[in-house]
């Protein structure tokens, strides 16, 4: 495997931001990494494939999120490695390399906002803006040890930038400490977002399937939050989330990109070219039993979620897989791993995920799921969690 300790594919010849036109010095100073999903004018967008490269004019227009990042005074930095098409959650990518993690050298970074949690992670950007459609923003969050969130679905344009599966994807972030990612959400969300009821919901049934289960056990003993209630949760649910997830994800990737992977036959990793030929296979009939699963994942989901109660779960099944993993075992670990982040996709949720404290280990860390629009309240409510200045 090829890796990259540089995880940026471009960097402009000077720091950019845009000082002219600045509304607001709410993000002033701050470095921001950006996915090489995300159009900028001027600049070729990869989506970590040279084909598509190739086949694909350099933009002229820039993605309208990027544009409010820089008026507020955020300097852009370059853009970021990642995973081709943004369809892998292991941030490996065969073209351009796969970004170093290091906070845990020998392991995978997570995808497929890879380069953007990386360049953060060790310090070469302060904010690193990603997309979430499967977990993109949750899983290399939690594998390199920083703040990440996955808003509600819709609340922030995707207009100038590479689509995966529009009817889940979502622009996310993730930054080193909370501060930061709160400066960003107030730039990007509505100041009329939802609040919480203050009740957080959790699950034994998931929290011990993890391999970190003692520390999340350990930190909600911990934290002084009180209003803590446990409720039971069927395993199969996780297995029916992932099923669904996949299959209608990849319907959608297929109506998404089916058209140009048929005329241009593109060179994909082999596991990435096995997802896309088992997308284009997809029937109506998948779809439609599909639907029925992801349906009662809603259902169940709402009842959880009632009257502003946040659910807290694990992110990840545990810290990144090593880089040596088997590619038979990182396919089904990634069929494991979506039944924890699917919950938060099939139902369009915010999802923030928080770090754990972890000196002498491969990082790890939990999320909390609110209502949907609850995002700012997401953010108070880890503030008051962790201690940190939100």
């Amino acid at each position: 495997m090829k890796t990259n300790t540089d995880p940026f594919i471009y960097r402009p010849s000077k720091q950019h931001s845009a000082s002219d036109s600045q509304q607001s010095d709410k993000l002033s100073g701050l470095t921001l990494a950006v996915k090489d999903l995300f159009h900028i004018a001027g600049i070729p967008t990869t989506a970590g494939n040279p084909d598509w490269l190739k086949t694909h004019p350099t933009p002229d227009s820039t993605s309208s999120v990027v544009s409010k990042l820089l008026s507020h005074g955020a300097i852009f930095v370059g853009k970021t490695i990642t995973d081709e098409l943004a369809y892998s959650l292991n941030g490996q990518n065969v073209h351009y390399g796969t970004p170093v993690n290091v906070k845990a050298s020998n392991r995978l970074p997570g995808g497929s906002s890879s380069g953007s949690a990386t360049a953060v992670a060790n310090n070469q950007a302060d904010i690193g803006l990603g997309t979430d459609t499967g977990g993109s923003i949750r899983v290399p969050a939690s594998y390199n040890g920083l703040f990440g969130l996955r808003p509600t679905h819709g609340v922030i344009a995707t207009d100038n930038m590479v689509a995966l599966a529009p009817r889940f994807d979502t622009v996310g972030w993730m930054t080193r400490d909370l501060k930061t990612l709160n400066a960003v959400a107030e730039v990007l969300l509505s100041s009329s977002s939802k609040g919480l009821d203050g009740r957080i919901c959790t699950v034994p049934a998931l929290i011990n399937r993890v391999s970190h289960a003692a520390q999340i056990k350990s930190f909600i003993k911990n934290c002084g939050f009180t209003d803590f209630f446990e409720t039971a949760f069927e395993e199969e649910t996780l297995t029916q989330a992932s099923e669904a997830f996949r299959i209608l994800q990849g319907r959608e990737i297929w109506l998404q990109h089916g058209d140009w992977i048929t005329e241009h036959s593109p060179h994909f990793a082999p596991d990435i070219q096995q997802r896309f030929q088992w997308c284009s296979n997809l029937t109506t009939e998948q779809e439609a039993s599909a639907q029925e699963k992801a349906d009662k994942v809603k259902q169940l989901m709402n009842t959880l979620l009632a009257d502003g109660t946040t659910l807290l779960l694990p992110t990840t099944p545990g810290p990144a897989p090593l880089l040596n993993t088997s590619a038979e075992d990182l396919g089904h670990y990634r069929n494991y791993l979506l039944g924890l982040t699917a919950l938060a996709g099939l139902c369009g949720l915010p999802q923030l995920h928080i770090p754990l404290n972890c000196e002498d280990c491969a990082p790890v860390g939990f999320s909390l799921i609110g209502p949907a629009n609850t995002d700012l309240a997401l953010i108070e409510l880890a503030a008051n969690l962790t201690g940190e200045q939100a």
